[in-house]
């Protein structure tokens, strides 16, 4: 651990996924002496029931089920803060208390789909802006040092697993916390970094078997397996795993296409006026003592280095970079082609040499550079079934 105390926020889309996702981490974490807040959105009314003796329970009755399953396992698991979303502690300053209800879900040839009527109170039917409110309302009340929750698919398609992600990545973006997705074979993370954390379940496989053994209404546990009502075994044993997200910021191909025809206009207009005032200035020198310094060539090739290295950056695109690149040169060379009387703008000197060919490299070294990467914090590999010194730290 570090010298201060972790603390993380998990959200969850039903009770359960608390437990299949991300038991062990929450159970070591906890073993670790971090703080774990785990925030469930809604209490999972659309779900199949396993048990024969428990199918006569109505939507309100298995809701009331899986809350009582969800305060055992998360005892299991050693979790002493959980919040349901929209209500206490869980709901945005100013809005009346809300209930989200199961969105539910059906299986079509893709997987998980969403059903053709979802209730209004349902957690699909919110807007997205409420749920991530609400979510970055927990955010600011514990002040976690990292959020996690889906990946971008949801996992597996599930509707309410999808929200659960948008709305999360958007809370933790705007409140510039650390974002990690669960992982899951063939899951679509989104944008990423290579930072990751894998979690082996050996040292708390009892606490984590027990955690899903509570959830009777939708997990069936057959010794080192569990089942869902899917009827597949999967062993409890598989290694969690997350990777960190990178916030969206005003990403090029995260805009509309509006946006993105108008960034592009601008880029090249852009390029064009710097390109001619460039060329207009790059002859100029001032005189230091018996020094004359080319202030003009300098600055002309620093702010060509600053321009298209600063659009690559800021819309993570060659695209932008490029319209501008072609504004900025095609404006100094059309402002080079000789006259009749010759050029008088690009002569046949130094700086008029420099400033016919540097910005060309300068785009070329920009356009072929590799994509962008912000260094970001990550959550270090952790084996639970090694030494305790070494500790799940998040950094």
């Amino acid at each position: 651990m570090s010298e201060r105390t972790e603390h993380v926020l998990f959200v969850h889309a039903h009770p359960d996924d608390e437990t299949i996702a991300t038991g062990a981490a929450i159970a070591t974490l906890i073993e670790r002496g971090a703080s774990v807040t785990v925030l469930t959105c809604t209490r999972g009314e659309q779900g199949e029931i396993i048990p024969p003796e428990l199918r006569h329970l109505d939507r309100v009755g298995l809701a009331r089920e899986r809350e009582r399953e969800l305060r055992e396992a998360l005892a299991a698991l050693g979790v002493t803060d959980h919040l349901f979303l929209g209500v206490d502690g869980a709901r945005w300053k100013g809005l009346p208390p809300r209930r989200y209800l199961d969105s539910g879900m059906s299986w079509g040839a893709s997987g998980a789909e969403a059903i053709d009527l979802v209730h209004p109170e349902s957690f699909t039917a919110a807007e997205l802006g409420e749920v991530a409110a609400d979510i970055a309302a927990v955010v600011i009340a514990r002040q976690p040092g990292v959020v996690v929750s889906y990946a971008a698919d949801g996992g597996y398609g599930h509707p309410d697993h999808v929200r659960a992600h948008d709305a999360s990545r958007a809370a933790a973006e705007v409140m510039r916390v650390p974002f990690y997705v669960i992982d899951s074979p063939g899951g679509r993370r989104g944008p990423v970094s290579v930072d990751f954390s894998s979690v082996d379940t050996s040292g708390v496989l009892e606490r984590k078997r027990t955690a899903l053994a509570a959830h009777r209404t939708q997990v069936t546990v057959h010794g080192d397996t569990f089942s869902l009502s899917s009827g597949d075994p999967r062993p409890i044993a598989a290694v969690e795993s997350f990777t960190r997200v990178h916030p969206v910021g005003i990403g090029f191909h995260d805009q509309g296409l509006a946006s993105r025809v108008a960034s592009l206009v601008i880029a090249t207009l852009l390029g064009v006026f710097a390109g001619a005032t460039l060329t207009a200035a790059h002859q100029a020198t001032v005189a230091v003592g018996p020094v004359t310094v080319p202030w003009g060539i300098i600055a002309a090739v620093t702010i060509t280095a600053a321009i298209l290295a600063g659009m690559r950056i800021v819309f993570d695109t060659r695209i932008v970079a490029g319209c501008g690149a072609v504004g900025l040169l095609g404006a100094s060379a059309l402002l080079a082609i000789q006259t009749s009387g010759g050029s008088v703008l690009v002569p046949a000197n130094t700086a008029g040499y420099a400033w016919t060919y540097v910005p060309v490299i300068i785009a070329a070294i920009v356009l072929a550079w590799p994509r962008f990467v912000r260094p970001v914090p990550s959550i270090r590999q952790a084996n639970i079934g090694a030494s305790a010194s070494k500790g799940f730290p998040l950094s």
